[in-house]
C-alpha cells in the first residue's frame, strides 16, 4: 500500500467549506482508483514542549488542526493517479491555492510506503 498523507490548519469559519470541498475532491481521486479518501478534525490533540501537531501547523487562534490520507495500491498507482485528478476540470474549478479555505503555505504533505498492515 502506499498512502498520501496531509497535515494543516483549517479556520473554524471556514470548516464547513474545508469539508465541502474535500468531499469533492475526494470524489474525484475515488473515481480514478483510490482505495480511501480520509480527512479528520483534530479532537484530542495537545500542544507540546517540544513538538506537536499544533506545533507543526503553527496553528493560530481560531484554527483546527485537520490531519489527512489517501490510500493507494502502489506509489506507481498514485502517480497515475495523481496527474489524473490533476487535470481532471472538477479539481482545476475549485480555485487557485489561495482561494481555497486554508492557509496552503502551512500545509505538509508527502507520500508514504506501508511497512506494516494489519
Amino acid at each position: 500500500m502506499y498512502v498520501d498523507g496531509f497535515l494543516l490548519a483549517v479556520p473554524e469559519k471556514n470548516l464547513d467549506a474545508y469539508r465541502k470541498m474535500a468531499r469533492k475532491a475526494g470524489k474525484v481521486w475515488k473515481e480514478y482508483g483510490a482505495i480511501d479518501y480520509v480527512e479528520c478534525v483534530a479532537d484530542d490533540v495537545q500542544p507540546g514542549k517540544v513538538t506537536s501537531f499544533p506545533q507543526a501547523v503553527k496553528l493560530k487562534p481560531g484554527e483546527v488542526v485537520v490531519f489527512s490520507w489517501i490510500t493507494y495500491k502502489s506509489r506507481r498507482q498514485r502517480d497515475s493517479i495523481n496527474k489524473k485528478v490533476m487535470a481532471d476540470p472538477r479539481i482545476a474549478a475549485m480555485g487557485p491555492p489561495n482561494a481555497m479555505p486554508f492557509d496552503g503555505k502551512r500545509m505538509m504533505w508527502g507520500g508514504f510506503k506501508s511497512i506494516v498492515e494489519m
